[in-house]
């Protein structure tokens, strides 16, 4: 049985890789202006010495792909942190109205920045989005002690979220700001306008942060099979909850001040890979949920910008086709869980 495991994992690990390999050669390849695989390969190796294309290749497509992988398993993993947080299959960042806080507060801060004239760096948008993800956060964490079924949770992270999109929308159409425009398609969520600068910052932020998630895996598979238990193994129980909370917050802010707010993508991946690894043991899921999410990301972002070429739909749009079809399941199968039972 063991060793059946083993090779199951091996194999479920072996096929991620493999798919991750085919999108990001696809990606590199495909858009509003198709480039061959030879000419890819020519530019990657500095052997090709056709600007364009090069320019297309290195300064805008590989930048993009390598931003969809990185963020799409940063935010996969905040999913996974929060649903073993809150014991709840549908607890995520965007279902919580965590990435619609962190979206208010970098609008907010955007918007500021347009019209005092001031350039904003990365650090102080990932340093608005935390904050704004930690407010949001905390507020679901009252909400959490004071309401008593998984409905109520969801639909108390629902609301927070429709406030901060509410107000991030308020905000937006009042200001008289041309640059404006860029801050609603960035709202909309999107991996493109990604440059090298963004890639070091945000691949510095999510290998920290995952780090310190695959650090905590083995108090986190103590904390899923109960409190007393965790305890009794040793875990400092408020200690870990702090922690849990600010890497699934850091990880969830990444990714919305880089790429706006995802959807979905936190809660459909890590129950996917449940079910492709067959295991929920924290060593191998969190690993697994991060190249989950990168190749979901990944071929949703290819759709988003291939599709209709050369215009392009949202991020979120294809991940929430996607995605929500896999909560939808979700909740089914935990009612039926609850009729059998």
């Amino acid at each position: 049985m063991e060793k059946r495991r083993l090779t199951r994992t091996v194999l479920c690990f072996a096929g991620l890789l493999l798919t991750a390999c085919l999108l990001f050669c696809i990606s590199l390849m495909s858009g509003s202006s198709q480039i061959a695989p030879d000419a890819v390969w020519d530019i990657l190796t500095g052997h090709r010495t056709d600007a364009a294309a090069s320019r297309i290749i290195t300064d805008i497509r590989l930048p993009r792909t390598l931003a969809a992988m990185i963020l799409g398993g940063g935010l996969s993993v905040s999913g996974f942190l929060l649903q073993s947080f809150f014991r709840n299959p549908i607890a995520g960042p965007f279902v919580l109205g965590i990435s619609s806080g962190a979206k208010l507060t970098v609008a907010l801060l955007m918007i500021a920045a347009l019209q005092h004239g001031f350039v904003m760096h990365s650090g102080m948008i990932i340093a608005a989005a935390f904050v704004g993800a930690v407010l949001c956060m905390l507020t679901v964490l009252l909400f959490s002690g004071k309401v008593k079924n998984m409905a109520q949770l969801v639909i108390s992270g629902v609301m927070i979220g429709y406030i901060c999109n509410a107000l991030t929308d308020l905000a937006v159409t009042f200001a008289d700001d041309a640059n404006i425009v860029n801050l609603h398609n960035w709202s909309k969520g999107s991996f493109s306008g990604t440059d090298w600068q963004d890639i070091r910052a945000m691949t510095v932020l999510v290998f920290t942060a995952l780090t310190g998630a695959f650090l905590l895996s083995k108090s986190i598979g103590a904390y899923q099979l109960g409190e007393a238990y965790a305890e009794n193994m040793g875990v400092n129980i408020r200690l870990f909850r702090l922690l849990l909370i600010l890497l699934s917050s850091a990880l969830s802010a990444c990714v919305t001040a880089f790429a706006g707010p995802v959807s979905f993508v936190g809660i459909a991946v890590p129950h996917l890979m449940k079910g492709m690894f067959g295991t929920a043991k924290p060593l191998i899921l969190i690993p697994a949920v991060f190249f989950g999410g990168g190749v979901f990301c990944m071929g949703c972002d290819l759709i988003a910008r291939t599709l209709f070429a050369p215009q392009e739909l949202s991020v979120s749009t294809v991940t929430a086709v996607f995605g929500a079809p896999v909560v939808i399941w979700i909740m089914l199968h935990r009612a039926r869980e609850r009729n059998a039972a």
